[in-house]
């Protein structure tokens, strides 16, 4: 149904992703810096999410909620990056009209979903530490798989919500998308030609709605087991806890803090600017840095990739010598 209606209100059939603008000789820098980026990315990410599947010992709540988090922040990258480092390198910055709301959905989605799965994250940590004789019974797999399911849920139904009004819409010119990605968001009444209060509202209320609470509770939940670190005795205990919790709510905060400034600040061409460098944080920045911060400095992690070097080193052993045994 959405599809016939573009195709009824629209005479656009590609947008042109202006990115950073016409910097030529900047091109393949930025080529080559946004590629290592994206591979440290994916591989810091599926590599968390592979220790968590394989290994038993981290099959409970907290590192479910980080599997899922680095799930979440792969397939984020992988909808902003790919296309990103096309134009770079081809300096072709078009993007057809369906692929352009493909992308736009799928960051909606994910966007929305990191949202709240943070916040359960903190919430979380709080049990764990806050209230740690009841923990296994607050946190248990159930409780943790639906909290896990209603962020989804969430992004899910935020990104639906949004792109079907964007549907409902015209675009007949001009088709310039002043952004790296298709976040027609902060173009919206440039592009189309119909009247799109509707939809600038939903995005305003949905940016308020899915931020500020989720960072209030992250916020929250975070001076408690400040306050609950400063109690303990162990100097060397106490400051390694809250360095682990410092770091945790600086990218946290960066996250949302940056996300609320782009799309809570008013809609003027004069921060375009400004709200693309922003938009670096959540888009690039945080997904890079969160398999660093919340796990690969981990003990645990750190002693489950261990085990699965191990398991591995072992398996190749077993199988070469039957070859050199052929031989």
């Amino acid at each position: 149904m959405a599809k016939n209606l573009w195709q009824n209100q629209t005479t656009v059939s590609e947008f042109i992703l202006l990115g950073f603008g016409d910097l030529a000789e900047l091109q393949v820098p930025l080529f080559l810096l946004f590629l290592v980026i994206y591979l440290v990315t994916i591989a810091g990410n599926l590599l968390i999410v592979l220790l968590v599947v394989a290994d038993r010992h981290l099959h409970t709540p907290m590192y479910f909620f980080l599997g899922n988090l680095s799930f979440l922040e792969s397939c984020c990258s992988s909808t902003v990056l790919p296309k990103m480092l096309s134009n770079l390198l081809t300096g072709r910055k078009i993007i057809s009209f369906k692929s352009c709301f493909i992308q736009y959905f799928l960051f909606a989605c994910l966007g929305g979903t990191e949202c709240y799965l943070l916040s359960m994250m903190s919430y979380d940590r709080y049990l764990a530490i806050c209230e740690p004789l009841r923990y296994v019974v607050l946190m248990n797999r159930k409780f943790s798989f639906q909290l896990a399911v209603v962020s989804w849920v969430s992004g899910v139904f935020v990104s639906t919500t949004l792109t079907l009004k964007v549907s409902w819409l015209s675009f007949c010119g001009p088709n310039e998308i002043d952004h790296y990605f298709c976040d027609v968001t902060s173009d919206i009444r440039y592009l189309s030609c119909s009247d799109t209060t509707s939809f600038e509202l939903s995005s305003l209320i949905f940016t308020f709605v899915f931020t500020l609470p989720p960072f209030v509770l992250t916020l929250l939940s975070y001076i408690s087991i400040i306050v609950s670190i400063l109690r303990i005795s162990s100097t060397t205990g106490r400051q390694k806890a809250f360095s682990t919790c410092s770091s945790h709510l600086t990218v946290v905060a960066l996250y949302y803090g940056t996300l609320m400034l782009v799309y809570l600040l008013p809609r003027s061409k004069n921060l375009t600017e400004v709200k693309k460098v922003f938009s670096l944080f959540y888009t690039v920045l945080t997904p890079m840095v969160n398999p660093f911060i919340y796990s690969l400095r981990n003990m645990e992690v750190k002693e489950a990739l261990r085990r699965q070097l191990r398991i591995i080193s072992t398996f190749l052993r077993e199988w070469h010598s039957p070859l050199l045994f052929l031989k």
